[in-house]
């Protein structure tokens, strides 16, 4: 048993460092993870690294780590699947047909609420948001920053609030992996805590509701024009997709009513009647499979498709979701490796001694924050600080779900303002506007909401710690 010293978090902080540093999160949590058994096998360089790689290895030997793993590379498969299909082509011609959108007001609500009901993935959602609602938008000559704005806070927001999707499935694994009894269960708590994305989704259509422009998105607004943008479309990728598709809106909206309905279905079964029981990482991985076995009946009894076509694009998406696949299986290694090192136990005896625990919520939160401005990722972020988090909360026998809250708030904050998040690049892209007035123009919005959000977490703090 490690005796927990200053050096149990040297390989977190590491980590942490090389991640702002470099941008590079798979490299840096692999720095982390052979320091960390280096540190565990008597500072022996060569047996440390052998001994990283068995615990990479390792993960595979926990199924609950192993179907979230799998999960997302199906999640990813069924997202492209959808689009060669012609589901997300087929639902941008069908709510382009519907002709209620007569006003400027209407044209952001369309814009809104589809990032809030496509909650399948956020890239997805921004980009289904984009399609529809850009014309709409130049139509009722509307500032392309203020889609933008509206289309980015609503998409991340939302999906890191729901289980049965990608965002769930890591955040589970991530508690699975840091001791957590029920991680599902965890989650579920932290949702009306998750303080930032409830109060971004809020703001936004408060924002839309009485006409708000603040600071520079008052000058877009001002200084639109006819002619003012040029017409950006999506990447060449998307577009030949939409070349091929079949164009109808059923292949993207039965696989996604199948995911919604087998996830409490599947978490029923797996909790033996108790929902809240339920293995997320079973169900999540139940859904996405129901799901994709919808989307591949549809297409094969429509006679438009074949296993080839299906099983080519289906890997393909696989493929394209790998890098989030070994972020995942870093992170649960260097978390396990954490947790050897007894990295929980030493920080919250620190915080104990000379953090007011009242603090330690909105610490957490901007220490999120800035790490996921710092490298343009939420997921990333997740990886090293749900880990940390949550074992300050166990030795503290803290509400773990507070704990998880602020890290979730915090991380989609700083995807949320970054320049490299991908998020905010696809906004950009998707709505058509430059991606550095997209950033300046939302930015005022995102630090009222996140001034707010820590404000409430430092409430929290008083009363629940």
């Amino acid at each position: 048993m490690y005796d927990p010293n200053f050096l149990s978090i040297l390989p977190s902080i590491i980590a942490i460092i090389l991640a702002i540093t470099t941008r590079q999160v798979i490299v840096s949590l692999g720095v982390g993870i052979w320091l960390g058994n280096v540190l565990l096998n008597d500072f022996n360089l060569l047996i440390g690294l052998a001994s990283g790689i068995e615990s990479i290895i390792g993960v595979f030997m926990d199924p609950s780590d192993t179907k979230v793993l799998v999960f997302t590379l199906v999640i990813g498969g069924l997202i492209t699947t959808i689009e060669q299909l012609g589901g997300v082509s087929g639902l941008v011609d069908y709510l382009n047909q519907k002709t209620w959108v007569n006003t400027p007001t209407k044209a952001k609500w369309l814009a809104y609420l589809i990032g809030v009901f496509i909650f399948i993935e956020s890239n997805i959602t921004l980009l289904i948001a984009g399609a529809v609602a850009r014309p709409l938008f130049d139509k009722f000559k509307i500032a392309r920053e203020k889609l933008a704005y509206i289309i980015d806070s609503t998409s991340s927001p939302i999906c890191i609030m729901i289980p049965f999707n990608a965002w769930g499935a890591l955040i589970i694994g991530l508690a699975a992996a840091s001791n957590i009894d029920n991680p599902l269960e965890v989650f579920v708590y932290a949702i009306p805590f998750n303080l930032y994305p409830i109060i971004v989704i809020l703001f936004s259509a408060f924002v839309i509701l009485f006409n708000i422009n603040l600071g520079p998105m008052r000058q877009a607004q001002e200084d639109l024009s006819i002619g003012a943008h040029s017409d950006i479309v999506l990447s060449d990728e998307y577009k030949q997709g939409k070349a091929k598709a079949v164009g109808q809106a059923r292949y993207m909206l039965i696989p996604i009513i199948s995911l919604v309905v087998a996830m409490p279905v599947s978490l029923y079964i797996t909790g033996n009647g108790n929902i809240i029981e339920g293995s997320g990482s079973t169900s999540v991985l139940w859904s996405v499979l129901f799901a994709l076995a919808s989307c591949w009946a549809i297409a094969l009894s429509s006679r438009k498709s074949n296993l080839d076509f299906l099983m080519r694009h289906f890997l393909k998406g696989a493929g394209d979701f790998l890098p989030i696949s070994v972020i995942l299986l870093f992170a649960l290694t260097l978390g396990d490796v954490a947790g050897s090192l007894g990295a929980g136990t030493y920080v919250s005896a620190i915080a104990r001694d000379t953090v007011n625990i009242i603090l330690l919520l909105p610490i957490l939160f901007i220490l999120s924050a800035v790490i996921a401005f710092s490298i343009g990722s939420s997921w990333g972020t997740f990886a090293i600080m749900i880990p940390i988090a949550l074992q300050i909360a166990l030795e503290l026998d803290s509400a773990t779900s507070l704990f998880l809250a602020a890290v979730l708030s915090g991380s989609v904050f700083g995807d949320h303002s970054s320049p490299i998040s991908d998020t905010t690049v696809v906004a950009s892209l998707a709505s058509g506007s430059d991606h550095i007035e997209h950033v300046r123009t939302q930015l005022p919005y995102a630090l009222i909401c996140a001034a707010l959000a820590c404000g409430g977490f430092f409430l929290l703090g008083m009363i629940a710690l």
